[in-house]
């Protein structure tokens, strides 16, 4: 296992104008490496997914990938407030987004279910009020 790329962005929270960056980065390193299309297409919603809900639902955070020769590492890490039940959290469709982020076309309640469907391996752990961490492994053997 060899690193390939590291990188690490901080997404803010309602930074609508540039939210979707970091997960448009990471899926074109991948293209640009030569990473299978469906694997860059799995990344690529599962980071997307990541991103938003920290621009939606967070009070800000960051978004690493680590690039190896066998698997793609996406972490993310918020500020809070937290989930307080992670089962309910991950039932399709189960959102707390506001009205006002539903009128964006956001908050349906898929995106941790989404992460967890493209990736790998999916892990969660959430404090509240302290944040939530979640790291996802695309094998790419």
């Amino acid at each position: 296992m060899t690193n390939i790329y590291e990188m690490e962005y901080n997404v803010n929270n309602r930074d609508f104008v540039v939210a979707g960056d970091v997960s448009r980065i990471i899926k074109r390193t991948l293209q640009r490496i030569g990473v299978d299309p469906k694997i860059v297409r799995r990344v690529a919603i599962a980071s997307y997914e990541a991103e938003m809900n920290i621009a939606i639902h967070s009070n800000g955070g960051r978004i690493s990938a680590k690039i190896d020769t066998d698997k793609v590492l996406v972490c993310t890490q918020d500020f809070g407030p937290g989930i307080p039940d992670i089962d309910l959290a991950m039932t399709e469709g189960w959102s707390t987004a506001t009205a006002e982020i539903r009128e964006m076309g956001f908050g349906a309640g898929m995106g941790l279910p989404n992460m967890k469907k493209c990736s790998d391996v999916f892990e969660i752990d959430s404090q509240v009020p302290q944040g939530t961490t979640i790291k996802m492994t695309f094998w790419l053997t």
